[in-house]
């Protein structure tokens, strides 16, 4: 998973969908790349308006993640603060790294998504995306990141992900908010790692 659509698997836990310096989230979206799923499906459900994107319901999310033939699920747990910073769409999560980030509603009531980022030695990076739900009970997002320039081949090409989240309820013992949860039980905050990555920037 390479380091944008990885932070869409976290902050979306879709992640790859961006949150970059300059532009803000209520702007109008850009057009999905022609050829791919959400393309088709904004063309037959007309433009997109900017609106405020809905915010996730404080508690436990768990996130099934595929990419590449693989799946993951993980759990997220989050409050109002922890949204606010590390929104469905993974705006904060890569925050300056980003020369562009769009999301707007469509008519049919799905959101759109678009990034432009550039990752470092994880190449630029060019993210089209569709999601859908209340963000209530649960959503899914699907998005397509076309990266160029990573240091590592296998990282570079058309990668696509799909992230479906349902909330569970109340965060268990032993999680505070931005603590995710992967396979096998190990647990990290996504707010710490934020913060890491950051300052190693």
């Amino acid at each position: 998973m390479n380091g944008r659509l990885a932070w869409l698997a976290a902050a979306a836990t879709i992640a790859a969908l961006s949150g970059c310096g300059d532009k803000s989230a209520g702007d109008k979206a850009a057009p999905a790349k022609t050829g791919t799923a959400a393309d088709a499906s904004a063309t037959a459900s007309g433009p997109a308006v900017a609106m405020t994107p809905p915010h996730r319901k404080p508690g436990l999310w768990e996130q099934r993640v595929s990419m590449s033939g693989m799946d993951q699920t993980t759990r997220l747990c989050l409050d109002e603060a922890v949204e606010q910073k590390l929104s469905w769409w993974g705006q904060q999560a890569t925050k300056d790294m980003c020369a562009k980030t769009r999301i707007a509603r469509r008519l049919d009531g799905a959101w759109e998504i678009a990034s432009e980022c550039d990752m470092g030695s994880g190449g630029k990076t060019v993210t089209n995306g569709v999601a859908t739900g209340d963000f209530a009970t649960g959503y899914r997002m699907e998005a397509t990141t076309v990266t160029t320039g990573a240091g590592a081949p296998q990282m570079n090409g058309e990668h696509k992900m799909v992230v479906q989240a349902t909330w569970k309820g109340a965060c268990p013992a032993g999680f505070k908010p931005g603590d995710m949860e992967l396979p096998g039980g190990m647990k990290f905050n996504m707010i710490d790692m934020a913060g890491k990555t950051r300052s190693a920037g």
